[in-house]
């Protein structure tokens, strides 16, 4: 890993996955492993699957940890900073622009059949990350006993992803565990530097410091709640805004909020981005922009307060057969996440278009970003030729 790497090169490049980060977590981890491991070499395979296992493992938007991650490895708390919010700035600013054209009445049909266009993509997208993380995955393995748990883990997190939804983390948890139980591995104390255990109390402080300021107002509370329960993607507290908005407050008709849920869709970034447009119906644009700050807030202390920490202790061997275990399984959950992702569309001609999509990625080798951008274009075509679209 680097720690040269200018902040403004941070901001042009994950600016410019916060841009094109169309689909949701399968494309942002795409994107990441594409820029900081294949094309740059500024993250081992190694270290990006370790990332990724523990940003699974934490409360919050896990692309958005992942992205938020790499960034401190390459310039510590400023590049944390500088990454996330460029990583997060482009697809809020769209967001609270869609809403306030918007969000009073339902949105064009061009706005629907995008998102309906891009979404189609997503299945096959998680087929084409998963595949392309399996060979440095297994390229570590070696044993035959230790290959065979590397397969069933991967099995494991296959099935989680089809069949538990959030509850996914449970099992990533439980292959890391097995890995450690399996090798025997002793309780080793850490070295901790001098100084270090005030940081790692004030990670632990952060959670309940964050809940005292959340009770503050009502939206605070509800966005908090959204950043902090995302577990197993974004789309786990869809169903969570939904009663808080439209139920318990009022801020939103159902129509409203479905209208938002789709604006969501079609713009990049994480889904839990959406809060912003709860916010906007709340309090206006400075309850959006409220709304986002106290939903991505922890993820950014967790990682600053916390990364050190997790450098430290990632060499201890019970940690590494964590990750060991962790790792491949969560390797398995993003191939796994693509039968939920297919079985999501609604319409038949998106079937197509996610048949298509996996023909230009696995095929035709197009890209993740041309493949995105192709199929929302097409969902437009479909929309203005009159098939439905929500």
């Amino acid at each position: 890993m680097s720690d040269r790497v200018p902040l403004l090169t941070i901001a042009r490049e994950w600016g410019r996955i916060g841009v094109v980060g169309f689909g949701g977590p399968p494309v942002h981890i795409s994107l990441l492993r594409d820029l900081c491991v294949k094309r740059r070499g500024w993250v081992s395979a190694r270290d990006f699957e370790d990332g990724m296992a523990a940003a699974n493992l934490l409360p919050g938007p896990a692309s958005t940890q992942l992205a938020i991650l790499n960034a401190w490895w390459l310039r510590g708390a400023w590049g944390a900073v500088v990454g996330g919010v460029s990583f997060i700035l482009p697809g809020l600013v769209m967001i609270l622009a869609l809403a306030v054209l918007f969000l009073a009445g339902d949105p064009p049909r061009w706005v629907n059949g995008a998102a309906a266009g891009a979404g189609s993509a997503v299945a096959a997208v998680a087929v084409y990350t998963g595949a392309h993380m399996l060979p440095d995955s297994a390229r570590r393995v070696e044993g035959r006993a230790a290959r065979a748990r590397w397969a069933g883990y991967l099995a494991a997190g296959t099935l989680a992803a089809v069949l538990l939804g959030v509850w996914l983390v449970l099992v990533l948890i439980a292959a890391g565990l097995v890995e450690v139980a399996v090798r025997g591995v002793r309780r080793s104390r850490a070295r901790v530097a001098p100084g270090s255990n005030g940081r790692l109390w004030l990670l632990l402080a952060a959670v309940p410091v964050s809940a005292v300021l959340a009770s503050l107002s009502a939206l605070t509370w509800v966005a908090y709640k959204v950043g902090a329960l995302s577990y197993g993607g974004g789309f786990v507290i869809i169903p969570l805004m939904q009663a808080d908005a439209v139920g318990a407050h009022g801020w939103m008709t159902n129509g409203e909020f479905l209208n938002a849920v789709a604006l969501g869709q079609v713009t990049p970034g994480p889904v839990v981005q959406t809060v912003a447009v709860v916010g906007y119906a709340a309090a206006g644009l400075w309850g959006g922009l409220l709304a986002a700050a106290v939903a991505f807030g922890p993820s950014f202390v967790m990682i600053i307060l916390g990364g050190d920490q997790l450098e430290r202790v990632r060499g201890l061997p019970a940690v590494q057969a964590f990750f060991d275990g962790a790792g491949p399984a969560v390797v398995g959950a993003i191939c796994g996440s693509a039968v939920p992702l297919a079985l999501a569309l609604q319409h038949p001609w998106q079937l197509g278009l996610l048949a298509l999509s996996g023909v230009l990625l696995l095929v035709r080798r197009v890209g993740v970003v041309g493949t995105l951008l192709a199929a929302g274009a097409l969902g437009v075509v479909a929309a203005q030729a009159g098939l439905a679209v929500s």
